[in-house]
C-alpha cells in the first residue's frame, strides 16, 4: 500500500512540480495539502494570493486542504505552535511523512527536517537538487499555466509582476535570476495543469506595493 504523504503546497510552480513527480511514484500517495495563510489578509502567506483561489485550487486537484492560519508578521514561535498543532491532528489521520518543494536550499531543508523530527514526522524532498532552468521548461512543457503573484524588486523588475510563466518569460529574466525563483526573487500562482480536474479561474487585477514586494491580486471569475 502507497505511503499516505501530506503535501506542503504554496499555490505555486514549485509544489506544482513536486505534486507531478509524486504522482508518479507509486510508493507514495498524497492525502492532503497544506498551506499556511494570513489570517488578517485571507489570502495564502508571502504569494498574497486570496483564500477563495487556494480552496478552489485544491478542489481542482481533488485533494482535502488542511490550512495553517497565522496572523500577518508572526512570530517563528507562533508559526510553528500552529503548525506543530495541525501536524498532530495529521499524525491522527495516520500520516507521518510531509512532502516539500524545496529545489537546492540547504538550511531551509535542514529546519522543515528538525522541526518533523520532534513530533516523528520525517520529510520527503522530490524535486530536490534538479536543474531549476530544466524543471522550469519542464513544467512549461508538461502543460501547467501559473502567473507571477509576488516579485521582490530589489533583485527583479517589478513589471515581471502579472506576467504569465512561459518561455517567453524565462528568456527575459535576468541571468542573476533563478528560472524557478527559488531564492524568493518572484512566486506564482498554478491556475490549470496535470492532474487538474478543470482550470481556477481568474483574471489579473491590480498590482500593490508593500514594502519592497509587489503582489498581483488574481481575481475568481
Amino acid at each position: 500500500m502507497p505511503e499516505k504523504i501530506l503535501l506542503s503546497w504554496s499555490g505555486g510552480k514549485d509544489s506544482a512540480m513536486a505534486r507531478y513527480e509524486l504522482s508518479r511514484d507509486p510508493a507514495h500517495a498524497v492525502s492532503a495539502l497544506l498551506t499556511t495563510v494570513t489570517e488578517d489578509y485571507d489570502r495564502i502567506s508571502m504569494h498574497g494570493v486570496r483564500r477563495v483561489l487556494l480552496e478552489q485550487q485544491a478542489e481542482a486537484l481533488g485533494l482535502p486542504l488542511k490550512q495553517v492560519n497565522v496572523p500577518k508578521q508572526a512570530t517563528n514561535e507562533i508559526y510553528e505552535s500552529r503548525m506543530r498543532a495541525t501536524l498532530e491532528q495529521v499524525i491522527q489521520e495516520g500520516i507521518r511523512t510531509v512532502a516539500f518543494g524545496d529545489i537546492f536550499l540547504e538550511d531551509l531543508r535542514k529546519y522543515r527536517e528538525g522541526n518533523l523530527a520532534l513530533i516523528g514526522m520525517t520529510g520527503i524532498f522530490p524535486i530536490w537538487k534538479r536543474d531549476s532552468a530544466e524543471l522550469a521548461r519542464t513544467f512549461i512543457e508538461l502543460g501547467f499555466k501559473a502567473v507571477v503573484v509576488c516579485v521582490d524588486s530589489k533583485v527583479l523588475d517589478p513589471a515581471f509582476a502579472g506576467r504569465v510563466i512561459d518561455q517567453d518569460f524565462l528568456a527575459q529574466l535576468p541571468p542573476n535570476i533563478d528560472p524557478c525563483g527559488e531564492n524568493g526573487e518572484f512566486h506564482s500562482f498554478v491556475c490549470d495543469g496535470p492532474l487538474f480536474t478543470r482550470p481556477v479561474s481568474c483574471t489579473i487585477g491590480e498590482v500593490v506595493a508593500r514594502d519592497s514586494f509587489y503582489f498581483c491580486d488574481l481575481v475568481p471569475t
